[in-house]
């Protein structure tokens, strides 16, 4: 059977791919920061592994323990405000950490003689200010945030390790979004906010800018793209992307929408205090390698992502 070992578990990525991983029939391993952020269902097929990834020695414990035939990265601080908030902990996360992985599962690769696969869950954010429109894994990097700039970092130590012999592959995920995604991201706090004004639990709506436009798709479909990916012979870049964009304010239309109310501006205000210290320009991807090469296609629209997520707020 063949084995895993998963970082960032306990995201909305994490989850679908342990999902993933179980269902294909592998062995499933995690890494967790503390033993109490096991989640408390779900959980029993997964072996779970404590260790801090600010830690590099009990990181490097881990893969050497598991010994995994594929080491997904998807742990780290996974919000732009907050690395404004904690740029030095963005960076020990988001790009030191992933050294250190690298290093372990080359290491790994060399003392068992058979090969290691590393997958890295990266980011459009290290385009930045991009000079082209759409974006492709050739598009110069750019990042205008700590968090963009971390996972350029990652983005090029996982090119370096390639070159080195390690099969490994970047995946840029552009936004993509789930019923599991945390409330403090503006689609959730979208969706909630819908269902609760519906349900007269809230009055209003407060956003930051209505006007910025993102290339969002669906979480499931984005972790497909991934396993494709670590699963293909040859290691590679690969930007993962819908390729359409749409702004914050046709995302709040259409949950809006959704129950039925038309004219949402009446519950919707704007708070200068939500927007970014510096916002990159337009992101959007195009998807053709991964298309051509992985055989992977969006499942989900726009607006089925939008009503996906409305229905399942309205559920809880």
């Amino acid at each position: 059977m063949p084995r895993a070992l998963v970082t960032g578990p306990t995201g909305q990525d994490g989850g679908y791919l342990l999902e993933r991983l179980l269902h294909d029939g592998w062995e499933v391993h995690a890494v967790v920061r503390e033993a109490d952020h096991v989640p408390s269902s779900g959980a029993d097929d997964v072996e779970w592994h404590v260790a801090d990834l600010c830690r590099p020695g009990l990181l490097r414990g881990v893969v050497m323990e598991v010994q995994p035939d594929h080491l997904y990265n998807l742990a780290g601080v996974s919000s732009v405000a907050a690395s404004w908030r904690e740029p030095e902990l963005t960076t020990q996360v988001n790009a030191a950490a992933v050294a250190t992985l690298l290093e372990a599962a080359w290491s790994l690769q060399e003392q068992t003689g058979r090969q290691v696969r590393f997958l890295q869950a990266g980011s459009a954010e290290i385009f930045g200010q991009a000079e082209e429109v759409p974006q492709t894994e050739l598009t110069p990097l750019r990042p205008v945030n700590p968090y963009g700039a971390a996972k350029a970092f990652a983005h090029q130590m996982v090119t370096v390790y390639r070159a080195r012999g390690l099969h490994a592959t970047n995946c840029v995920l552009y936004n993509h979004e789930s019923p599991r995604r945390p409330e403090s991201f503006v689609t959730r706090k979208i969706t909630t906010g819908v269902a609760r004004i519906v349900r007269g639990e809230q009055t209003d709506l407060v956003l930051g800018d209505l006007d910025v436009r993102r290339d969002w798709g669906w979480a499931p479909d984005f972790v497909d793209a991934m396993l494709r990916a670590a699963r293909h012979d040859i290691p590679d870049d690969y930007l993962v992307a819908t390729g359409e964009a749409h702004s914050v304010k046709e995302f709040v239309a259409a949950a809006f929408a959704r129950v039925g109310v038309e004219d949402w501006r009446a519950y919707v205000r704007t708070d200068p205090a939500f927007v970014r210290p510096a916002d990159p320009s337009l992101l959007v991807g195009d998807a053709s390698k991964a298309r051509d090469v992985l055989g992977w296609r969006p499942t989900k629209t726009f607006a089925e992502i939008v009503a996906a997520m409305v229905d399942a707020d309205l559920a809880r």
